[in-house]
């Protein structure tokens, strides 16, 4: 099996402050040792109707603006903003990417030329989004398959079938739910998209907004290859995304404990291992 890539999405767990912003990517290079981080970028006023975007947000307590709109704009960074991300993470030495939610967004991200972008579950039947990428950028693509049925999914590996990209295309299960209880993760739906698409596209990755991490380890034993969590700073910070995510020791502990079933996912090499010959020698029963 593959080794695990586990990326940790910061999303807009920033709150808006790029200092924050910088915290959470160093916590998760150094202390956690994650493989990559990940960010959102949403063209809001392309994304919202007019509607949408001046009503209130729909849980007040969590919002950083008077309206919908005012709060998505406070927690955006623009594209240099980004930029700056990038240049941070390739200076510590993890990897930098971001999910795009619209047409705008994929331009602009795809102009800093990370290695892999995102398509969120809600915007992965933006066929004009995921034509532009196809067409014009040249990393990987990664695609979230929340409140997506089968056949939707069918025809985004289709899709990118017919541009010749679907060997650049990770195709993830997910459970759109924050948090998802464990009965509704659907865990085997990743044999199902193994079964299905695992000779066709580049790998099969896991997203999960549940609880915990025990979940997160039976998906790469499943073969999901890479594995997203949501993390923060503290659970407990004003914001939606905050309470289904992981903290740090969470994620150290979900970095360290993959790396471990990684090692441990081996056939032996012979009937009696190196380690095993002075146990056999004092204990083997002798007839």
């Amino acid at each position: 099996m593959k080794e695990p890539k586990v990326i940790a999405e910061i999303g807009c767990n920033h709150k808006g402050d790029m200092d924050i912003a910088k915290e959470l990517v160093q916590m998760a290079k150094v202390f956690c040792k994650a493989d990559i981080v990940k960010f959102q970028k949403r063209s809001n006023k392309e994304l919202l109707t007019e509607e949408q975007y001046n009503a209130p947000h729909p849980n007040p307590m969590h919002s950083y603006g008077q309206t919908y709109g005012e709060h998505r704009e406070y927690l955006e960074f623009d594209i240099e903003q980004h930029r700056e991300l990038k240049a941070y993470c390739d200076q510590i030495g993890i990897e930098y990417s971001t999910s795009v939610w619209d047409l705008t967004s994929a331009k602009e991200m795809a102009s800093i030329e990370p290695k892999l972008l995102k398509i969120p579950s809600a915007c992965n039947n933006n066929f004009a989004m995921l034509e532009w990428l196809a067409l014009n950028y040249k990393g990987e693509i990664h695609v979230s398959t929340g409140m997506t049925t089968k056949q939707e999914i069918d025809e985004i590996v289709t899709f990118f079938q017919k541009f010749d990209r679907n060997k650049d295309l990770v195709i993830y299960s997910c459970t759109s739910g924050y948090p998802v209880p464990f009965e509704d993760i659907a865990l085997l739906e990743i044999n199902n998209l193994k079964e299905k698409y695992g000779h066709l596209v580049k790998e099969i990755g896991f997203s999960g907004h549940h609880l915990g991490i025990a979940v997160d380890i039976a998906a790469y034993t499943l073969g999901a290859t890479y594995i997203e969590r949501h993390y923060t700073l503290d659970r407990t910070w004003k914001g939606t995304d905050h309470s289904a995510s992981l903290e740090p020791d969470g994620l150290r502990r979900l970095c360290r404990d993959l790396k471990a079933v990684s090692k441990a996912l081996t056939y032996k090499e012979k009937d009696i291992l190196d380690i095993e010959m002075a146990q056999r020698d004092k204990l083997k029963y002798r007839k």
